[in-house]
């Protein structure tokens, strides 16, 4: 994790946020992103994002190479469902590692899963989403979406060594055309992609947030 900058590190969370107060809009309506329904028992709510973020998805898309599509899984996620995910995948490390501290375990399990507090899918935020091809099947990027740093032993990592040129190649084209339109991503996730939060502050230098947590009250 060398180089790395966790969700859970202290600079993450010491910037501040300016809401801007834009609202969530549902990618399904009037929209030319294919969206993916394989999480929707946990929260219709996923197929929410910021109106900037999604307007930035849709510059990328427009980007791509001819034959190639998003396919958006995961965007907004209401603050409960956040706070259950990262309890759980910490009560999964600790009983994984129980030599491990407190801190040591929050900080493993925010490669995978962000604290509650800071949470870019909990501002409308972040969008996890992959590549499919021009007939909507996904494609293979070198391990599946949300394949934890345990599961595929790193692969998820976006830099990861071991995975095949093929999919190496479409991270590249995913991340070139999502980084041209002012995401950031997050680098233990490839396919994790944020804009307008306070990872994407940080990382691009911005002096605050636009979006802090958000609510949709269908997904609560």
């Amino acid at each position: 994790m060398s180089g790395i900058i966790l969700m859970s590190d202290p600079r993450v969370s010491a910037v501040p946020v300016r809401e801007c107060g834009e609202p969530l809009i549902d990618v399904r309506r009037g929209s030319p992103l294919l969206v993916d329904a394989r999480k929707q028992s946990d929260s219709d709510a996923f197929f929410y994002l910021r109106e900037g973020l999604l307007e930035r998805l849709l510059q990328a898309q427009a980007h791509l190479p001819d034959g190639l599509r998003f396919l958006v899984v995961e965007g907004y996620r209401p603050p409960g469902l956040q706070r259950r995910y990262f309890e759980k995948y910490v009560g999964r490390l600790r009983a994984e590692q129980p030599g491990w501290s407190g801190e040591q375990i929050r900080s493993a399990a925010s490669r995978f899963v962000s604290p509650p507090e800071i949470a870019p899918h909990s501002a409308g935020a972040a969008v996890d989403l992959t590549l499919a091809d021009a007939d909507g099947c996904e494609l293979d990027l070198g391990t599946p979406m949300n394949a934890t740093p345990e599961e595929s032993a790193g692969a998820c990592y976006t830099d990861a060594a071991g995975i095949s040129e093929r999919a190496r190649t479409r991270r590249g084209i995913l991340g070139s055309a999502l980084t041209a339109a002012g995401l950031v991503n997050y680098p233990t996730e490839w396919w994790h992609w944020s804009f307008g939060d306070r990872y994407w502050a940080l990382v691009t230098g911005a002096e605050s947030a636009c979006y802090g947590p958000s609510r949709h009250d269908a997904g609560d």
